[in-house]
């Protein structure tokens, strides 16, 4: 009964009494502790001040959790960013420090171990907004019992395993299609299941987010979101979206609709306002017309305000840029509201349905 995860009698820090462990604290100072003496604070103590992380943070089992503006294994540097510029980078998609799960260190979230002895923390992200206790029917630090053994963990969220559904995975669904003929109808022309936005069950797909109508079709084909720029704007405001496909009115064409046909500036000036930092028109990759750069539609890939930007540095999932819940803006995906990761692929909205 005093025996830790490796088998070590109170992991060599006491002595076992009546099947308890009675930590070893001579100097009473109270700073080895836990069921098996696994924490030993005296390793927070800074060499030079000989103070706890060095007075400048907390210690939890060993690790030193530091205050604001300081960072370190014993919080000895100063942080080279503002408070406030911490503060910015720590805050999750919901508005919290680190989701309430971790510490902000110097810009960066370290996140809180539910229990210090194990292995890789079920805490992490980089905002610590994932929870992997979450898919747990009954959490047990050394159980792999994730999603009832029917699912996979995703940012602890249960993705589960056809023929079940659940928070937890917990409960089996009856359905007459096999595996394969479940994902085939889900398929459609797609070549990912619900065209990659949606979750399939039983050959029908629920599209993702749950409740948002612009994600719609037999396999989630249709993406309106496609037809919005990063303002939010529809089609420009010159046009209709059809199943994710901007129909523009008379006079204004382009992807979104941003382009007005007839142009009331001098050749001179459209094209001054075409160049890019080099002087190059919209850098060599597209054409200029009335002081806006038009990409060559040849390669898809190329964007920008001067074209100088490759949609291709953008991160990819499941073959998907931004896995298609977002819009690749320079490099980088601009993910859509419920959504999160720099491929735009981890699900933090509400319940699926």
């Amino acid at each position: 009964m005093c025996k830790n995860s490796q088998d070590i009698i109170c992991s060599n820090a006491g002595t076992c009494h009546c099947g308890r462990c009675k930590c070893d604290n001579s100097d009473g100072n109270g700073l080895v502790y836990g069921k098996f003496c696994e924490c030993d604070d005296r390793e927070c103590i800074d060499d030079e001040t000989e103070e706890i992380c060095g007075g400048h943070g907390k210690c939890y089992c060993g690790n030193c959790y530091c205050d604001a503006g300081w960072h370190g294994d014993k919080c000895e540097f100063q942080c080279d960013i503002t408070p406030w510029e911490s503060k910015r980078r720590c805050t999750s998609p919901d508005g919290k420090i680190c989701s309430n799960r971790g510490t902000c260190v110097c810009g960066e979230c370290s996140c809180h171990d539910v229990d210090p002895t194990g292995d890789w923390g079920d805490i992490h992200g980089d905002t610590c907004e994932c929870d992997e206790r979450d898919c747990r029917a009954v959490y047990d630090r050394y159980s792999d019992d994730f999603c009832s053994g029917h699912g996979q963990c995703n940012c602890g969220r249960c993705d589960c395993k056809v023929g079940w559904y659940g928070k937890k995975c917990e409960h089996p669904r009856s359905c007459p299609l096999s595996a394969e003929e479940s994902i085939k109808k889900c398929q459609g022309s797609s070549d990912l299941p619900c065209s990659g936005r949606g979750k399939c069950e039983c050959g029908k797909c629920t599209c993702y987010p749950p409740g948002d109508r612009r994600v719609y079709g037999k396999t989630c084909e249709c993406d309106d979101r496609r037809c919005e720029d990063l303002d939010g704007v529809v089609c420009g405001g010159h046009g209709t979206c059809s199943c994710g496909r901007c129909v523009c009115e008379r006079g204004w064409f382009g992807k979104l609709c941003q382009h007005p046909r007839k142009c009331n500036m001098t050749e001179e000036l459209s094209k001054s306002l075409c160049e890019s930092a080099d002087g190059t028109l919209c850098s060599g990759k597209g054409s200029c017309h009335c002081g806006k750069c038009i990409c060559s539609a040849e390669e898809w890939y190329i964007s920008g305000e001067f074209c100088d930007c490759d949609d291709r540095d953008c991160d990819k999932h499941d073959g998907l840029i931004c896995t298609g819940n977002g819009i690749c803006s320079c490099g980088n995906c601009e993910c859509w509201d419920g959504w999160n990761g720099n491929a735009c692929e981890i699900w933090l909205g509400t319940e699926y349905p």
